[in-house]
């Protein structure tokens, strides 16, 4: 990234004005508090990147200069071995770089609500859900996030034809918005008994969940059913009146939460679910004015575009937006999804970076 560490100087004085205006006059105004951290937050992982990349550049320049000048020969190979691996240190700086200039995404730090729901394939289908459902827990273990499942339907085998699961902690929607879509899976089922590869799919969909405040609900816009819970369920969640389904009347939108015992609780559940599947769509709406002229490289976010393959028998993954194939399927369903995840980011934020 030549000439970006020019910059270093004038990002050092933007984050020390921010400290300055954080010691001072935002401590007696929480939003702008706030707001100010959020800023500094982005900006002070770039100039410590941009500190490393400095130093890198200084050393890289004076293993040159020894190359030039030395005359023991045994000096110049060290002084070249040094070069590489400087040369090679940069590269990753570099990288790390273009990662942080990415422009936040004003939703960036949201929790989300995933639906993962089966697609096409039958009890096939339900069974990739419930894996993909355990990948991204296991993923979500990792980064030490929070889940909790607000409704899920299952099946008798183990799957699940439709599971809805909120995911809390630091920057979930940065990592997860590019899940959004149709994942398909080709491998032999395990109820077949003739060896052949099928082809089944699901669909995922990751929706910033929104506060009160987001999203108004009035109460004269909303319909309240209350029924008996269907489903294996466990004790009194057969028996009693606590499964609720609510519709929002102007938008037609509903939701059935059946998976607590509590009526109070399942109404709950359900409110944080619509709220997040308006907010969603006014997003949406928001993101197709911005992006009518032009397609972003990573896809467009629809559930019903086909984003990713999974190859069982070629232990292959393929993310059709990005031709990304890894050869890694097994460690990428135990939840490790840094390289897939990391490498959509950086393709959306390039597309950003051109921008804007």
């Amino acid at each position: 990234m030549p000439g970006l560490t020019d910059r270093l100087p004038q990002f050092r004085t933007q984050l020390e004005e921010l400290d300055r205006k954080l010691a001072g006059e935002a401590l007696n105004d929480m939003k702008l508090y706030k707001a100010l951290m959020q800023e500094r937050s982005h900006l002070a992982p770039v100039v410590s990147k941009l500190e490393e990349m400095s130093e890198a550049e200084r050393e890289i320049e004076e293993s040159k200069e020894m190359i030039r000048s030395e005359e023991d020969a045994e000096l110049v190979e060290m002084a070249k071995e040094e070069l590489a691996s400087l040369e090679e240190k940069l590269a990753g700086y570099e990288k790390e770089c273009r990662l942080l200039l990415i422009p936040p995404d004003p939703l960036e730090g949201k929790n989300i609500i995933m639906e993962i729901r089966a697609g096409t394939g039958g009890d096939e289908a339900a069974l990739f859900a419930a894996d993909i459902f355990r990948m991204y827990s296991h993923y979500a273990e990792k980064m030490r996030w929070k889940i909790e499942i607000m409704s899920s339907n299952e099946t008798g085998i183990g799957g699940y034809k439709e599971i809805v699961l909120s995911i809390s902690g630091k920057d979930v929607y940065g990592y997860l918005r590019f899940e959004s879509g149709v994942h398909r899976v080709q491998r032999v089922p395990e109820t077949e008994s003739g060896g052949r590869i099928h082809t089944s799919a699901i669909t995922v969909a990751v929706l910033p969940e929104a506060e009160e405040t987001d999203i108004e609900i009035r109460p004269e816009d909303l319909r309240v059913d209350v029924m008996r819970a269907g489903g294996p369920g466990g004790q009194c969640v057969n028996t009693t009146d606590s499964a609720v389904r609510l519709t929002h009347i102007p938008t037609g939108l509903v939701v059935i939460c059946q998976d607590e015992k509590s009526q109070i609780k399942n109404r709950a559940k359900a409110l944080r679910v619509l709220r997040a599947r308006l907010y969603e769509m006014e997003e949406a709406k928001k993101q197709k004015e911005r992006a009518d002229a032009r397609r972003s490289q990573v896809g467009s976010g629809d559930r019903s575009e086909r984003i990713r393959t999974y190859n069982f028998p070629q232990n292959r993954v393929t993310d059709h937006r990005i031709n990304l194939t890894l050869y890694k399927l097994d460690s990428i369903m135990e939840g490790e999804l840094g390289e897939l995840i990391d490498a959509l980011r950086l393709a959306a934020g390039e597309e950003a970076l051109k921008d804007a």
